[in-house]
């Protein structure tokens, strides 16, 4: 993978080997609770990658705010409807960029949507603004990362009640292996990665924000 900004060294420590064989000579002394925790474990995962770093992320989010005011230039309203709880920490920046340099006719509202990602049939997904609030308005989804499209696929239900004048996708990351009709209007960063592969956004309660794979 080729990352132009702030390209971390890919660690890669294959040392699972080793520790075990150190941990098995645990076996000498009397097991103990930790001892049996330690030779029972899983392998450690020494692969992990910091593919964004906060100054990045930052830089995204305000391409990003910029590209949603051309696209709705004239617009009175602009809806960002964050996704579970991520989702709606990512709308949050978004909407603290896009306050300042918003056309003072343009206002920003933010909302949030809810939805079970392991299950979305589980409970209907809901909206927290009514139906009224959203007609013929422009809504973008927005949310940290898309994998299969899935989730994004079943946040539009929703939406379908209210009549939108448009609706749009937001993400931080976009992962190249959708299973779902969803395309991502505003990307930060594109990746082709495997199904394997796990993105971990910390972008909430952190005091620096970044984006792992692992």
């Amino acid at each position: 993978m080729n990352i132009q900004q702030g390209k971390s060294p890919k660690i890669s420590l294959n040392c699972n080997n080793q520790l075990r064989t150190s941990l098995k000579s645990l076996n000498k002394y009397p097991k103990t609770a930790l001892s049996n925790r330690l030779l029972h474990s899983r392998p450690i995962n020494f692969d992990i990658m910091q593919i964004l770093n906060d100054r990045q992320i930052r830089q995204k989010i305000k391409r990003i705010a910029i590209e949603m005011l051309e696209h709705h230039y004239g617009e009175a309203e602009i809806i960002l409807a964050g996704l579970n709880n991520n989702g709606l920490g990512f709308a949050k920046l978004l909407m603290a960029e896009l306050q300042p340099i918003a056309p003072k006719n343009t206002k920003i509202t933010l909302t949030s949507i809810r939805l079970n990602p392991a299950n979305p049939v589980e409970y209907e997904p809901s909206i927290e603004l009514p139906a009224e609030a959203l007609r013929n308005k422009p809504i973008i989804i927005v949310d940290d990362v898309a994998n299969t499209g899935r989730t994004i696929f079943y946040a539009v239900q929703p939406l379908l009640k209210a009549v939108p004048k448009r609706v749009e996708v937001a993400v931080l990351v976009d992962r190249k292996h959708k299973s779902f009709p969803m395309k991502a209007d505003y990307v930060g960063l594109s990746l082709a990665t495997t199904l394997l592969d796990n993105i971990d956004v910390q972008i909430l309660g952190v005091e620096e924000m970044a984006v792992f794979l692992a």
